[in-house]
């Protein structure tokens, strides 16, 4: 059996001082969500409680619909849950109106897509002005640069997406999400479109801003071999947390390759669905 997950159960907030002492940027407590499709009620969320630390790097998994892109656009201030709270960053963006939801997402979340969403015909060094535009922010032209330094595009200031490799526009992406400084970045399958390669160096990256500058990252995603180079895996089923562990020893991107689809399938499953403690399948 696999041990990606220390073995002590479920993650321990506040399990020692250090952990204490840092600052808590999302709480949200039995958060619900339930669409209406006629007169048919979905349940995707179903009392959702979960604290996440500043300086945290985790993943969030499940199957189809066990309801982590839910999760993922509320977390986002994307929507709105049907109850419960959301305290992110200390603001309680629960019950805000869509103005003020578009204010905290541009100042708060930088967000990282599976499909880049960069604009055609703007170069990089604007594409990553765009968030301090729409701010209002001064000196938008050196934060940008600065950004995009920071992902190894310096010499990439004035090319336009389709002079970039796949790679590299992901690394825009990542230096857009970086310019506002925000509480958190969202990273929804964020190597789902690159190849091994590339998708080595985004995760490298991503590792590297984490541990130098302590930026909360939260990954969406299916895929067991990004999960493991994450600090802690949250596995969600039928609208609830099934999981929540600590990863015993993150991988460091580009140091170990990476096995099978069907045997990373099959150890994360033993380890996180059948390994942990009788209630948490209750």
């Amino acid at each position: 059996m696999f041990s990606w997950f220390r073995q002590n159960g479920k993650h321990s907030n506040g399990s020692t001082p250090k952990e204490v002492e840092r600052k808590v940027v999302i709480d949200i407590h039995d958060i619900t969500k339930m669409y209406k499709m006629g007169d048919i009620e979905v349940h995707a969320l179903r009392g959702v409680s979960l604290q996440i630390h500043e300086g945290e790097f985790l993943s969030i998994m499940g199957p189809s619909g066990s309801g982590k892109s839910t999760l993922m656009n509320i977390l986002g201030c994307l929507d709105q849950p049907t109850n419960g709270s959301y305290f992110l960053d200390g603001q309680d963006v629960s019950k805000l109106s869509e103005r003020d939801l578009a204010r905290v997402r541009n100042k708060k979340i930088g967000f990282v897509f599976q499909s880049f969403n960069l604009l055609k015909r703007t170069t990089a060094v604007r594409q990553v002005e765009l968030p301090l535009v729409y701010a209002g922010v001064t000196g938008r032209g050196k934060r940008a640069k600065t950004a995009l330094e920071s992902v190894g595009l310096g010499q990439r200031l004035d090319h336009l997406p389709s002079e970039l490799s796949g790679g590299q526009q992901q690394r825009v992406a990542i230096a857009r999400a970086l310019v506002n400084e925000p509480a958190m970045i969202l990273a929804d399958e964020p190597t789902g479109n690159l190849d091994s390669r590339s998708g080595t160096e985004v995760m490298q990256i991503f590792q590297r801003l984490n541990r130098e500058q302590g930026i909360t990252t939260i990954f969406v995603t299916h895929d067991p071999w990004i999960a493991r180079h994450t600090q802690r895996v949250i596995m969600l089923r039928d609208g609830k947390i099934i999981a929540d562990r600590e990863i015993a020893n993150p991988l460091i991107a580009g140091e170990n390759e990476r096995p099978s689809e069907a045997a990373e399938m099959e150890g994360l499953f033993k380890e996180a669905y059948y390994g942990g403690a009788k209630e948490e399948y209750t």
